[in-house]
């Protein structure tokens, strides 16, 4: 697979791991864990998988793998299923499955506007509220056919790998239609404000990224970098979402081709000057970068001001500034609703989450099922998903977690839960909906160019992890976790469940390139489970 690999596709594979997680990571029980079964009852590992194991690159770590059929039970590989391992994004799976089932796979998110105050003419004495529902992307990813749109690499993992790209839909969108619903309803003129209803739930600072109950561009600026015609010229800038008072400046130039391009991102005025510099190489593809959106319902309120103004309702209020959530009524009851935003089903949002390993999503899915309950309280989504977990029977003894994407230092799981929850996921009218969430090897979202000409292309279903930081002590990166796991295709409509992963590795220096050969590892694993199980049922 090595072979087939691009620079910057290596770079994809880690960043559909997660995020760098700077993180203090212990090792495991040493590489002969690797051949040594630890649960009992698997037959003979493909003898290339087990090449991998034993490799010298992992001394001192510990390797996990439990594959099952989903339909006897039959155990067809165990290593440690029952141990610990720290998950990364694979933890995805059970948030995202909560949420899913909590909600309902066809569930929509119908964002309302509301008119209060008093109503002459075509004219507002009063205010629109927009009141928030936990709607992940706001329209700013749907396609016309409905579904939600994503790239290999996603924008919001821009800052820590190059290669990241846009989907073409306005971030705006949304928005833009809550405002010609507004004009449709016949207001022209607003003497009020503009008002976001962010009290659907409170932020929870323990997650990170911290979601909200209003999400724009997933709470980010996008800067995109074109290189200017030759050295020493300009580069081009483009960004978006353009709301204000945000303004963005650059002062990157353009270097020769085999040149750096290393570009830079500052901000001040509580992130609303944004400025770029540094250096871009001539010929080089576009370069993206992102800034966070400091305060979402501040954001959204004068977007939603904008938006109105561009579809000729005047609202009289100052577009900028603070959002004046004191404003709002207790109740909207008797507070006509003038417009109406829904979203596409929660589905294609799980599929978003899985295919990119989209971390706002996934910890907003904790929040989720907590507003399910009635509560604003982010933590009480965990009982929620602790019940689907009983439910779907998956001994939650063996899940640890203290956020929706795998990105906490607590956060563990044994192979034996994934599993558990994999073959729930199998036996429900779902199956393929949730099975074709995930990325696909060598087809799509994270996996798409991996094994792009081996014999298990299309036939692994998983989603992958990791748990990456710094060893100061020694130089190198210390890869707490790379993880995979899914379904393998047998042929005729049948599919195993697996989970392999290996914990307490380490690169030989801090070139990320080490944590790329452990991924590409695990990716190979997960192609071999196929080809074997295929060979083995044919």
């Amino acid at each position: 697979m090595r072979g087939e690999n691009s620079g910057s596709l290596r770079h994809r594979v880690v960043a559909g791991c997660c995020a760098l997680l700077l993180l203090a990571l212990t090792s495991g029980a040493g590489a002969q864990a690797a051949s040594s079964p630890g649960d009992g009852g698997s037959e003979r590992l493909d003898p290339r998988i087990t090449e991998i194991m034993r490799k010298p690159d992992y001394p001192n770590a510990q390797w996990g793998l439990l594959q099952q059929d989903p339909d006897s039970g039959r155990v067809v590989h165990s290593r440690f299923a029952e141990q610990f391992f720290i998950p990364g994004s694979v933890a995805k799976l059970f948030g995202t499955s909560g949420a899913w089932d909590t909600l309902g796979g066809d569930h929509r998110f119908r964002t309302p506007v509301h008119a209060i105050g008093e109503r002459r003419g075509s004219t507002l004495s009063g205010n629109l509220a927009l009141v928030a529902q936990g709607d992940l992307t706001m329209g700013g990813r749907t396609r016309p056919d409905g579904t939600v749109d994503y790239t290999d690499l996603d924008h919001t993992y821009a800052n820590d790998f190059p290669g990241a790209t846009l989907t073409p839909e306005n971030p705006l969108a949304g928005i833009n239609k809550l405002a010609r619903q507004v004009r449709s309803s016949g207001i022209t003129r607003v003497d009020g404000n503009v008002i976001v209803d962010n009290r659907l739930f409170r932020p929870e600072p323990v997650f990170v990224p911290v979601p909200t109950p209003l999400i724009i561009n997933d709470n980010l600026i996008d800067l995109l970098t074109t290189p200017g015609a030759r050295p020493g010229a300009p580069a081009q800038l483009d960004w978006r979402p353009r709301v204000a008072p945000y303004r963005v400046t650059s002062t990157v130039r353009t270097v020769a081709a085999d040149g750096p391009t290393d570009i830079q991102v500052t901000t001040t005025d509580n992130g609303t000057r944004i400025r770029l510099s540094g250096t871009i190489a001539a010929r080089s593809q576009p370069a993206l970068k992102v800034s966070p959106i400091t305060d979402p319902a501040a954001f959204g309120r004068t977007a939603l001001i904008e938006a109105l103004g561009r579809a000729g309702v005047k609202v009289t209020a100052k577009p900028t500034g603070a959002n004046p959530v004191g404003q709002l009524p207790r109740s909207y009851e008797g507070r006509p609703r003038v417009a109406l935003y829904t979203s596409p089903p929660y589905a294609q949002y799980a599929k978003l989450i899985f295919k990119v390993s989209h971390n706002l999503g996934g910890n907003l899915a904790i929040c989720l099922m907590a507003v399910a309950t009635g509560s604003k309280d982010c933590m009480d989504g965990f009982p929620v998903l602790a019940a689907f977990l009983d439910r779907a029977g998956v001994d939650r003894k063996q899940i640890q977690l203290l956020d929706g994407r795998g990105g906490n230092p607590v956060d563990r799981t044994t192979p034996k839960a994934v599993v558990q929850l994999l073959t729930y996921w199998q036996h429900t009218p779902e199956a393929a909906v949730f099975r074709n969430a995930l990325p696909i090897l060598g087809v799509d979202g994270l996996l798409a160019e991996n094994c792009t000409h081996c014999p298990a292309r299309g036939k692994v279903f998983a989603k992958t992890g990791a748990a990456v930081g710094l060893d100061a002590l020694n130089n190198r990166l210390a890869v707490g976790a790379i993880t995979i796991a899914g379904y393998l295709d047998k042929g005729n409509g049948r599919y195993d469940v697996f989970f392999a992963g290996v914990n307490g590795a380490s690169t030989p220096t801090t070139d990320v390139t080490g944590v790329l050969d452990i991924a590409d590892d695990l990716a190979m694993i997960s192609a071999y489970l196929q080809e074997e199980t295929a060979r083995r049922e044919g």
